[in-house]
């Protein structure tokens, strides 16, 4: 595609087209607002559209069915409904009246989660983490017998035993979701559910829904392998169910409006998402790539709507500027290392041209370890020379430390406006955040998750870049500063085991000598 406008329909939509529509795209500069309904239609995210949808499909799935469950169950679960779902979860794991019946009673304890309140959610967590784990003596029982075991065979058999007192009735149960159309679906949401969950309690009360989390995430992690999974190319002439997707998961730069969007997908870009088989229309995660020349340092001019295209065939970097996970429920599933690598490759086959693949990435995490380390270590944080160039801009008669200085420029919503404080400030952040960068640990990783997502990949820390996004976002979180990090293909190997071993981060040599300035 190019960047000539797709023919307009002559009055905007009040809401988005629906999948299969026209290829036809509204060119309005803002997104068409969603139209008033419910309370929770009005307050509903992606997602909730996504449940309401299966809550659909399975009523009319289950409507013929003989159902145990009369009538709804109260939202907030209370202890006589808690009872009859724990009937039905039993009846789900006695496996009686072969495979329809399976899913008819699968189909039904979905619907009959999708009724619940917060409240009645986290009693179905709790029932489920309390009495529907691994049975109580089987695993010792299974050991005993392997010990004792007097050959190969029996030792066989009693590891065999091992293995099934390890796997809990509730795998059993919740892998009963996917014989269902929209059953993956429904598991990966079910377990956004349970990490928001237990993101909102303390560590101690949180640590009860872990063997259920455990359980859902090993199962995910099965289904979602990343052999299982397509990578395609978004382009303008994909649905517009799939475009307001990439819209509403776009985590990094947000998308402002259609004509945004449209220029995020011309012909000098790039989009690659990968996909899922049993989720055909659910993006699992995807990546925006800029074609240029030469490495880019300013997110700003990446994203410039009115900037003219440059002929793919002549630009010599493809910058990889936003990576964005789109599922809650595949929180510490992996495959984003697998998507950068399989874009190379697509990349390099149909764009010969292209010799550098980089990054321009935000470092969301540096705003935080600053601010902490200026309460903690105070000037000791400061050169001389960087305490005396901050000197000038404490306020009032009464002396102020430097460290509390720095601190208060940042504060200022205009200081990049402010020429004598961008002086002042570059050459302090700059080493400041090289030496973040390189050192700042967290465990063994890198403190930046950012950071340690590209360096666990085997990229290599290339150019720091001064004031690269200027975005609100990015000076809150990063105080303007953004980084590329370069794949040079030769080197990702070794990049990446010596980071995986001893927590070596790869870097050029003008970045090492900015943090020792």
């Amino acid at each position: 595609t190019d960047r000539t406008d797709t023919p307009t329909a002559a009055t905007a939509p009040a809401a988005l087209p629906e999948a299969g529509a026209s290829e036809t795209r509204p060119s309005e500069t803002r997104l068409p607002e969603r139209r008033p309904g419910t309370a929770r239609a009005r307050d509903a995210t992606l997602l909730d559209r996504t449940v309401t949808r299966l809550g659909r499909a399975w009523r009319e799935a289950t409507g013929t069915a003989r159902l145990r469950l009369a009538g709804h169950l109260r939202p907030d679960l209370p202890d006589d409904d808690l009872e009859r779902l724990r009937r039905q979860i039993d009846d789900c794991l006695a496996g009686r009246g072969g495979e329809v019946a399976a899913r008819l009673r699968a189909a039904e304890l979905g619907r009959a989660y999708l009724t619940l309140s917060a409240t009645g959610r986290e009693r179905f967590f709790r029932l489920l983490a309390a009495e529907y784990g691994p049975a109580p003596g089987a695993l010792e029982e299974a050991v005993a017998a392997w010990q004792a075991a007097a050959d190969e065979l029996e030792r066989h058999r009693s590891e065999r035993r091992m293995r099934q007192a390890l796997s809990s009735p509730r795998i059993v149960l919740l892998r009963q979701f996917n014989i269902l159309d929209q059953g993956v679906k429904f598991l990966v949401d079910m377990r956004a559910d349970l990490l928001a969950l237990r993101d909102s309690l303390p560590e101690a009360d949180a640590a009860v829904f872990q063997p259920v989390d455990d359980d859902i995430r090993e199962i995910l992690v099965g289904w979602f392998d990343v052999g299982f999974l397509d990578l395609t190319r978004i382009t303008w002439q994909a649905p517009a169910a799939l475009l307001e997707k990439l819209i509403a998961y776009e985590a990094v730069h947000r998308i402002e409006s259609w004509d945004d969007l449209k220029s995020r997908l011309d012909s000098d870009r790039r989009c690659y998402a990968f996909f899922h088989p049993r989720m055909p229309d659910e993006p699992l995660i995807f990546v925006e790539i800029a074609l240029v020349d030469g490495i880019a340092g300013d997110v700003q001019e990446l994203l410039e709507r009115e900037a003219p295209p440059l002929d793919p065939r002549e630009a010599d970097t493809a910058i990889f500027y936003s990576i964005s996970n789109c599922q809650k429920g595949l929180r510490g599933v992996s495959f984003g290392n697998f998507l950068i690598k399989r874009v190379v490759e697509e990349l390099r086959r149909d764009l010969p041209n292209l010799k550098t693949f980089s990054t321009l990435s935000p470092i969301p995490d540096f705003r935080r370890w600053l601010d902490r380390e200026l309460a903690e270590k105070g000037d000791e944080l400061l050169l001389e020379t960087e305490r005396r160039a901050l000197a000038p801009f404490a306020s009032g008669q009464v002396e102020t430390a430097p460290a509390a200085v720095l601190a208060g420029l940042l504060q200022r919503p205009d200081w990049p406006e402010d020429g004598a404080a961008r002086e002042v400030l570059e050459p302090v952040l700059m080493r400041l955040c090289a030496g973040y960068l390189l050192a700042a640990r967290r465990g063994r990783r890198a403190a930046d998750r950012v950071g340690h997502f590209h360096l666990s990949n085997g990229a290599r820390i290339e150019r720091l870049n001064w004031l690269g996004d200027r975005s609100a976002k990015g000076l809150r979180e990063a105080a303007g500063l953004m980084v590329n990090y370069r794949y040079k293909l030769d080197e990702i190997d070794e990049n990446h085991e010596a980071y995986r071993t001893d927590g070596t981060v790869a870097a050029l040599g003008s970045v090492r000598r900015l943090a020792r300035s």
